[in-house]
Formats: structure tokens, C-alpha cells, sequence
């Protein structure tokens, strides 16, 4: 489970700034993650949850996570499309020349 070394860095990062701007409490922390990043969501929030716990500024933090979707777009056609439900070919055109992009959702 690679979350909770991910949680340790974060967390650790948090903490840094938190000290050296003489912050009390860390009420709440937003994350963005790549939707193809392999990161469980349900296990994240399980480790922070977990973690958040035995550190001096973070105790009760919460953690909004932002997924970035994964989107395709086609440099033949022109159309975009799903990246997780389509992989690399274009399913309008069947080209594999493709590149991947991003678009933020709240999750």
C-alpha cells in the first residue's frame, strides 16, 4: 500500500509549514490527484485519517481530495475522449496518436 508513504510525505510537508509559520492547527488540506495515479481514494482517506492523528499541527484534519481526470485527445481527429474507459486508440478513429490531458473535479 504506497498511500500511507505518500500520506508520510504530505503530512511531513504540511508539518514543515506549519512550523515555520507558527501555525497552531491545520484545519483542513486540499489534494489533487491524478485520476490514473494509482492512489485508492476509499484507502487514502483511510490512512489520513489514521496518520492526521499522531502529528502536533494536523490532529482532526481534514483532507478534500480534487481528482484530475484523465482525458484523451486526438491528434488525427481531433475529439477527446476518456482516457480510464479508452486507454491510448482513439475510439473515434481508432489512431493511436494520442496524448493525455487533464480536467479538475471535486471528489
Amino acid at each position: 500500500m504506497h498511500e500511507l508513504g505518500i500520506i508520510f510525505h504530505i503530512i511531513d510537508e504540511v508539518e514543515k509549514v506549519a512550523t515555520a509559520n507558527k501555525v497552531e492547527s491545520v484545519k483542513k488540506v486540499i489534494l489533487e490527484v491524478g485520476e490514473v495515479s494509482t492512489i485508492v481514494p476509499d484507502y487514502f482517506r483511510d490512512c489520513w485519517k489514521w496518520a492526521v492523528e499522531r502529528t502536533p499541527h494536523m490532529k482532526g484534519c481534514v483532507l478534500e481530495m480534487v481528482i484530475i481526470a484523465a482525458g484523451s485527445y486526438c491528434q488525427s481527429c481531433g475529439k477527446t475522449y476518456s482516457t480510464t474507459k479508452y486507454a491510448k486508440v482513439c475510439p473515434h478513429c481508432g489512431s493511436s496518436d494520442t496524448y493525455l490531458y487533464t480536467v479538475s473535479l471535486h471528489w
